[in-house]
């Protein structure tokens, strides 16, 4: 079975959904493992990324995307089709193959309220949150990792994406605002995990948007690296660039090298990515 990694955070604009498509890229680009993306965010941003507007537009009025799967939990029906919602080889970068996604749909901002009244109506949290995984079960061993992109919420899809994974990362850009989201999210997700009964694991905080020249950022990495309370902080930064903002525009690229950047980008996704598979062969093998 697969390796599954959701990415959470509550404070938007961190790159959160950027760091899930990267590591997708380096994952089966680089290290040539067959990954499944998952996108549960409504404002469909890794969706949009890795298949353009316009094939998302034809997959939303086709209901070929992640909403149906919760509207039939809503609305009693069967409308949601597993194989033909997952595209494949979803990756524009010339001769990547191995990433697949589950696209998302802004009619999910709807879905969640309604999804949250029910769990309000029924007085019960933990109210459909195995809805994705075991809609998911039966392709999931084609798949080495499987990344979920959560909203920047606790809502009922993160909470489905949660109940999903076996371990999570937080990406945070280090500064006042961004990291003091970190604790709220560590309890929330430990609370969870306890209220399922399964340990959902900490990978590790994930530095984004860094500046080495910001006395801030590196003053709040040093202060971050001395917290008690953050388990792990994985060794590799993301640095701010326009080459990692352009590489979150979908678009046809010749090499993740020029996609990334030649300028040390490139290298810390790498980097980034390979220290996430050493975490995850580490906190989450089996016991025993």
């Amino acid at each position: 079975m697969p390796t599954v990694i959701a990415t959470i955070s509550l404070k938007g604009g961190v790159g959160k959904t950027t760091l899930t498509a990267g590591l997708a890229d380096f994952l089966a680009g680089v290290f040539g493992k067959k990954v499944l993306l998952i996108d549960l965010d409504a404002q469909t941003s890794l969706t949009t990324m890795m298949i353009g507007e316009q094939r998302w537009e034809a997959l939303n009025r086709r209901g070929h995307t992640v909403a149906p799967l919760f509207a039939d939990v809503l609305d009693g029906t069967r409308r949601f089709d597993l194989e033909r919602t997952v595209c494949r080889d979803v990756s524009a970068t010339d001769g990547l193959t191995g990433i697949d996604l589950v696209p998302s749909s802004l009619d999910l901002i709807d879905l969640q309220e309604e999804l949250s009244a029910r769990r309000v109506a029924l007085d019960d949290h933990l109210a459909a949150v195995e809805v994705l995984r075991r809609a998911l079960a039966p392709i999931l061993s084609r798949y080495d990792y499987v990344l979920i992109d959560c909203p920047p919420n606790v809502g009922p899809f993160s909470l489905n994406g949660l109940a999903m994974a076996d371990g999570y990362l937080i990406p945070t850009i280090p500064d006042v605002l961004s990291t003091y989201a970190i604790p709220h999210v560590q309890r929330q997700v430990a609370d969870f995990s306890d209220e399922i009964g399964r340990r959902i694991v900490e990978l590790g905080v994930v530095i984004t948007k860094y500046r080495a020249s910001s006395t801030l950022h590196r003053d709040t990495v040093h202060r971050l690296r001395r917290d008690p309370t953050i388990q792990n902080i994985l060794p590799a930064y993301i640095h701010e660039s326009n080459a990692v903002g352009a590489a979150a525009e979908y678009g046809c690229r010749p090499s993740l090298r020029a996609k990334y950047g030649y300028h040390g980008h490139y290298e810390q996704f790498r980097d980034l990515t390979r220290a996430v598979m050493i975490e995850a062969d580490a906190k989450l093998a089996p016991a025993g």
